[in-house]
C-alpha cells in the first residue's frame, strides 16, 4: 500500500515539475514593470522634446514679430502680439505654467539699458535675465551692441512637470531666449493703445 502511494506521489510529481504553462504569467510579471517604465520613459523624453522645440520657436517667433513692426510699437501692438505665443506653444498650455518676457534694449554711451519691458501670458512668476525695465541690461556673452543700436529679447520661462515620477522629480523650470534686432527703428517707447483685460503688463 505504501508502495502505491509513493509511486503515485512520484508520478504526480514529476507531472508538476514538467508543468511550464505558468512560466509565462511568472515571466510577465517581472518584464510588465520594466516595459512600462520603458515606454512612459519613451513618451516622457518625447514630450519634453517637443517642449523644448515649442519653447524655442515662441521665443523666436515673439522677439522676431515685435522686430519686424514700424518705427513704433504700442501697448495695443504688443497684447495681440502676445496672443500668437499660446498658439504657437500648443498643444502645451501657458496659463499657469509658463510666462514670456519681452524686453527692448538701447545702448546709450557704452552701456545698454532695458528701455521698456512686458511681462504676460501665462501667470508664474518670472525675473528677466536681461534686467529690469530702467535698470542696466545684462546681454549674453556672445551679443554686443554699438552706441545707438537697439534689441528685442524675448524670453519663455516654463515650468514643467514630468508624467513620470513627479513628486521624485519635481518642477524643472525651462528658459529660452531669442534676440532680434528691429527692423524698421529702434522700438525703444511703446506708445499708448488700448489694453485688453488679461494682456501683458508693460512697463
Amino acid at each position: 500500500m505504501l508502495s502505491k502511494v509513493h509511486d503515485f506521489a512520484r508520478r504526480h510529481w514529476r507531472r508538476f515539475a514538467a508543468e511550464r504553462s505558468g512560466s509565462v504569467l511568472a515571466e510577465m510579471a517581472v518584464l510588465l514593470p520594466v516595459l512600462t517604465g520603458i515606454i512612459l520613459s519613451g513618451v516622457e523624453v518625447g514630450r519634453y522634446t517637443l517642449l523644448q522645440q515649442k519653447l524655442n520657436r515662441t521665443a523666436v517667433s515673439m522677439s522676431d514679430l515685435i522686430a519686424q513692426t514700424d518705427s513704433t510699437i504700442s501697448l495695443t501692438q504688443v497684447a495681440n502680439l502676445y496672443q500668437a505665443a499660446d498658439f504657437v506653444m500648443q498643444p502645451f498650455e501657458m496659463a499657469g505654467t509658463g510666462v514670456v518676457i519681452i524686453s527692448s534694449v538701447a545702448q546709450a554711451g557704452g552701456n545698454p539699458s532695458v528701455s521698456w519691458q512686458c511681462v504676460g501670458t501665462g501667470g508664474i512668476t518670472a525675473t528677466s535675465d536681461i534686467g529690469t525695465s530702467g535698470g542696466t541690461a545684462t546681454l549674453p556673452a556672445s551679443f554686443t551692441m554699438q552706441d545707438g543700436e537697439s534689441a528685442i529679447f524675448a524670453e519663455v520661462v516654463y515650468d514643467y512637470v514630468p508624467f513620470v515620477a513627479p513628486d521624485l522629480i519635481g518642477t524643472i523650470t525651462l528658459r529660452h531666449q531669442a534676440i532680434f534686432r528691429p527692423r524698421f527703428g529702434a522700438l525703444s517707447s511703446l506708445a499708448p493703445g488700448t489694453v485688453p483685460a488679461g494682456a501683458p503688463t508693460c512697463i
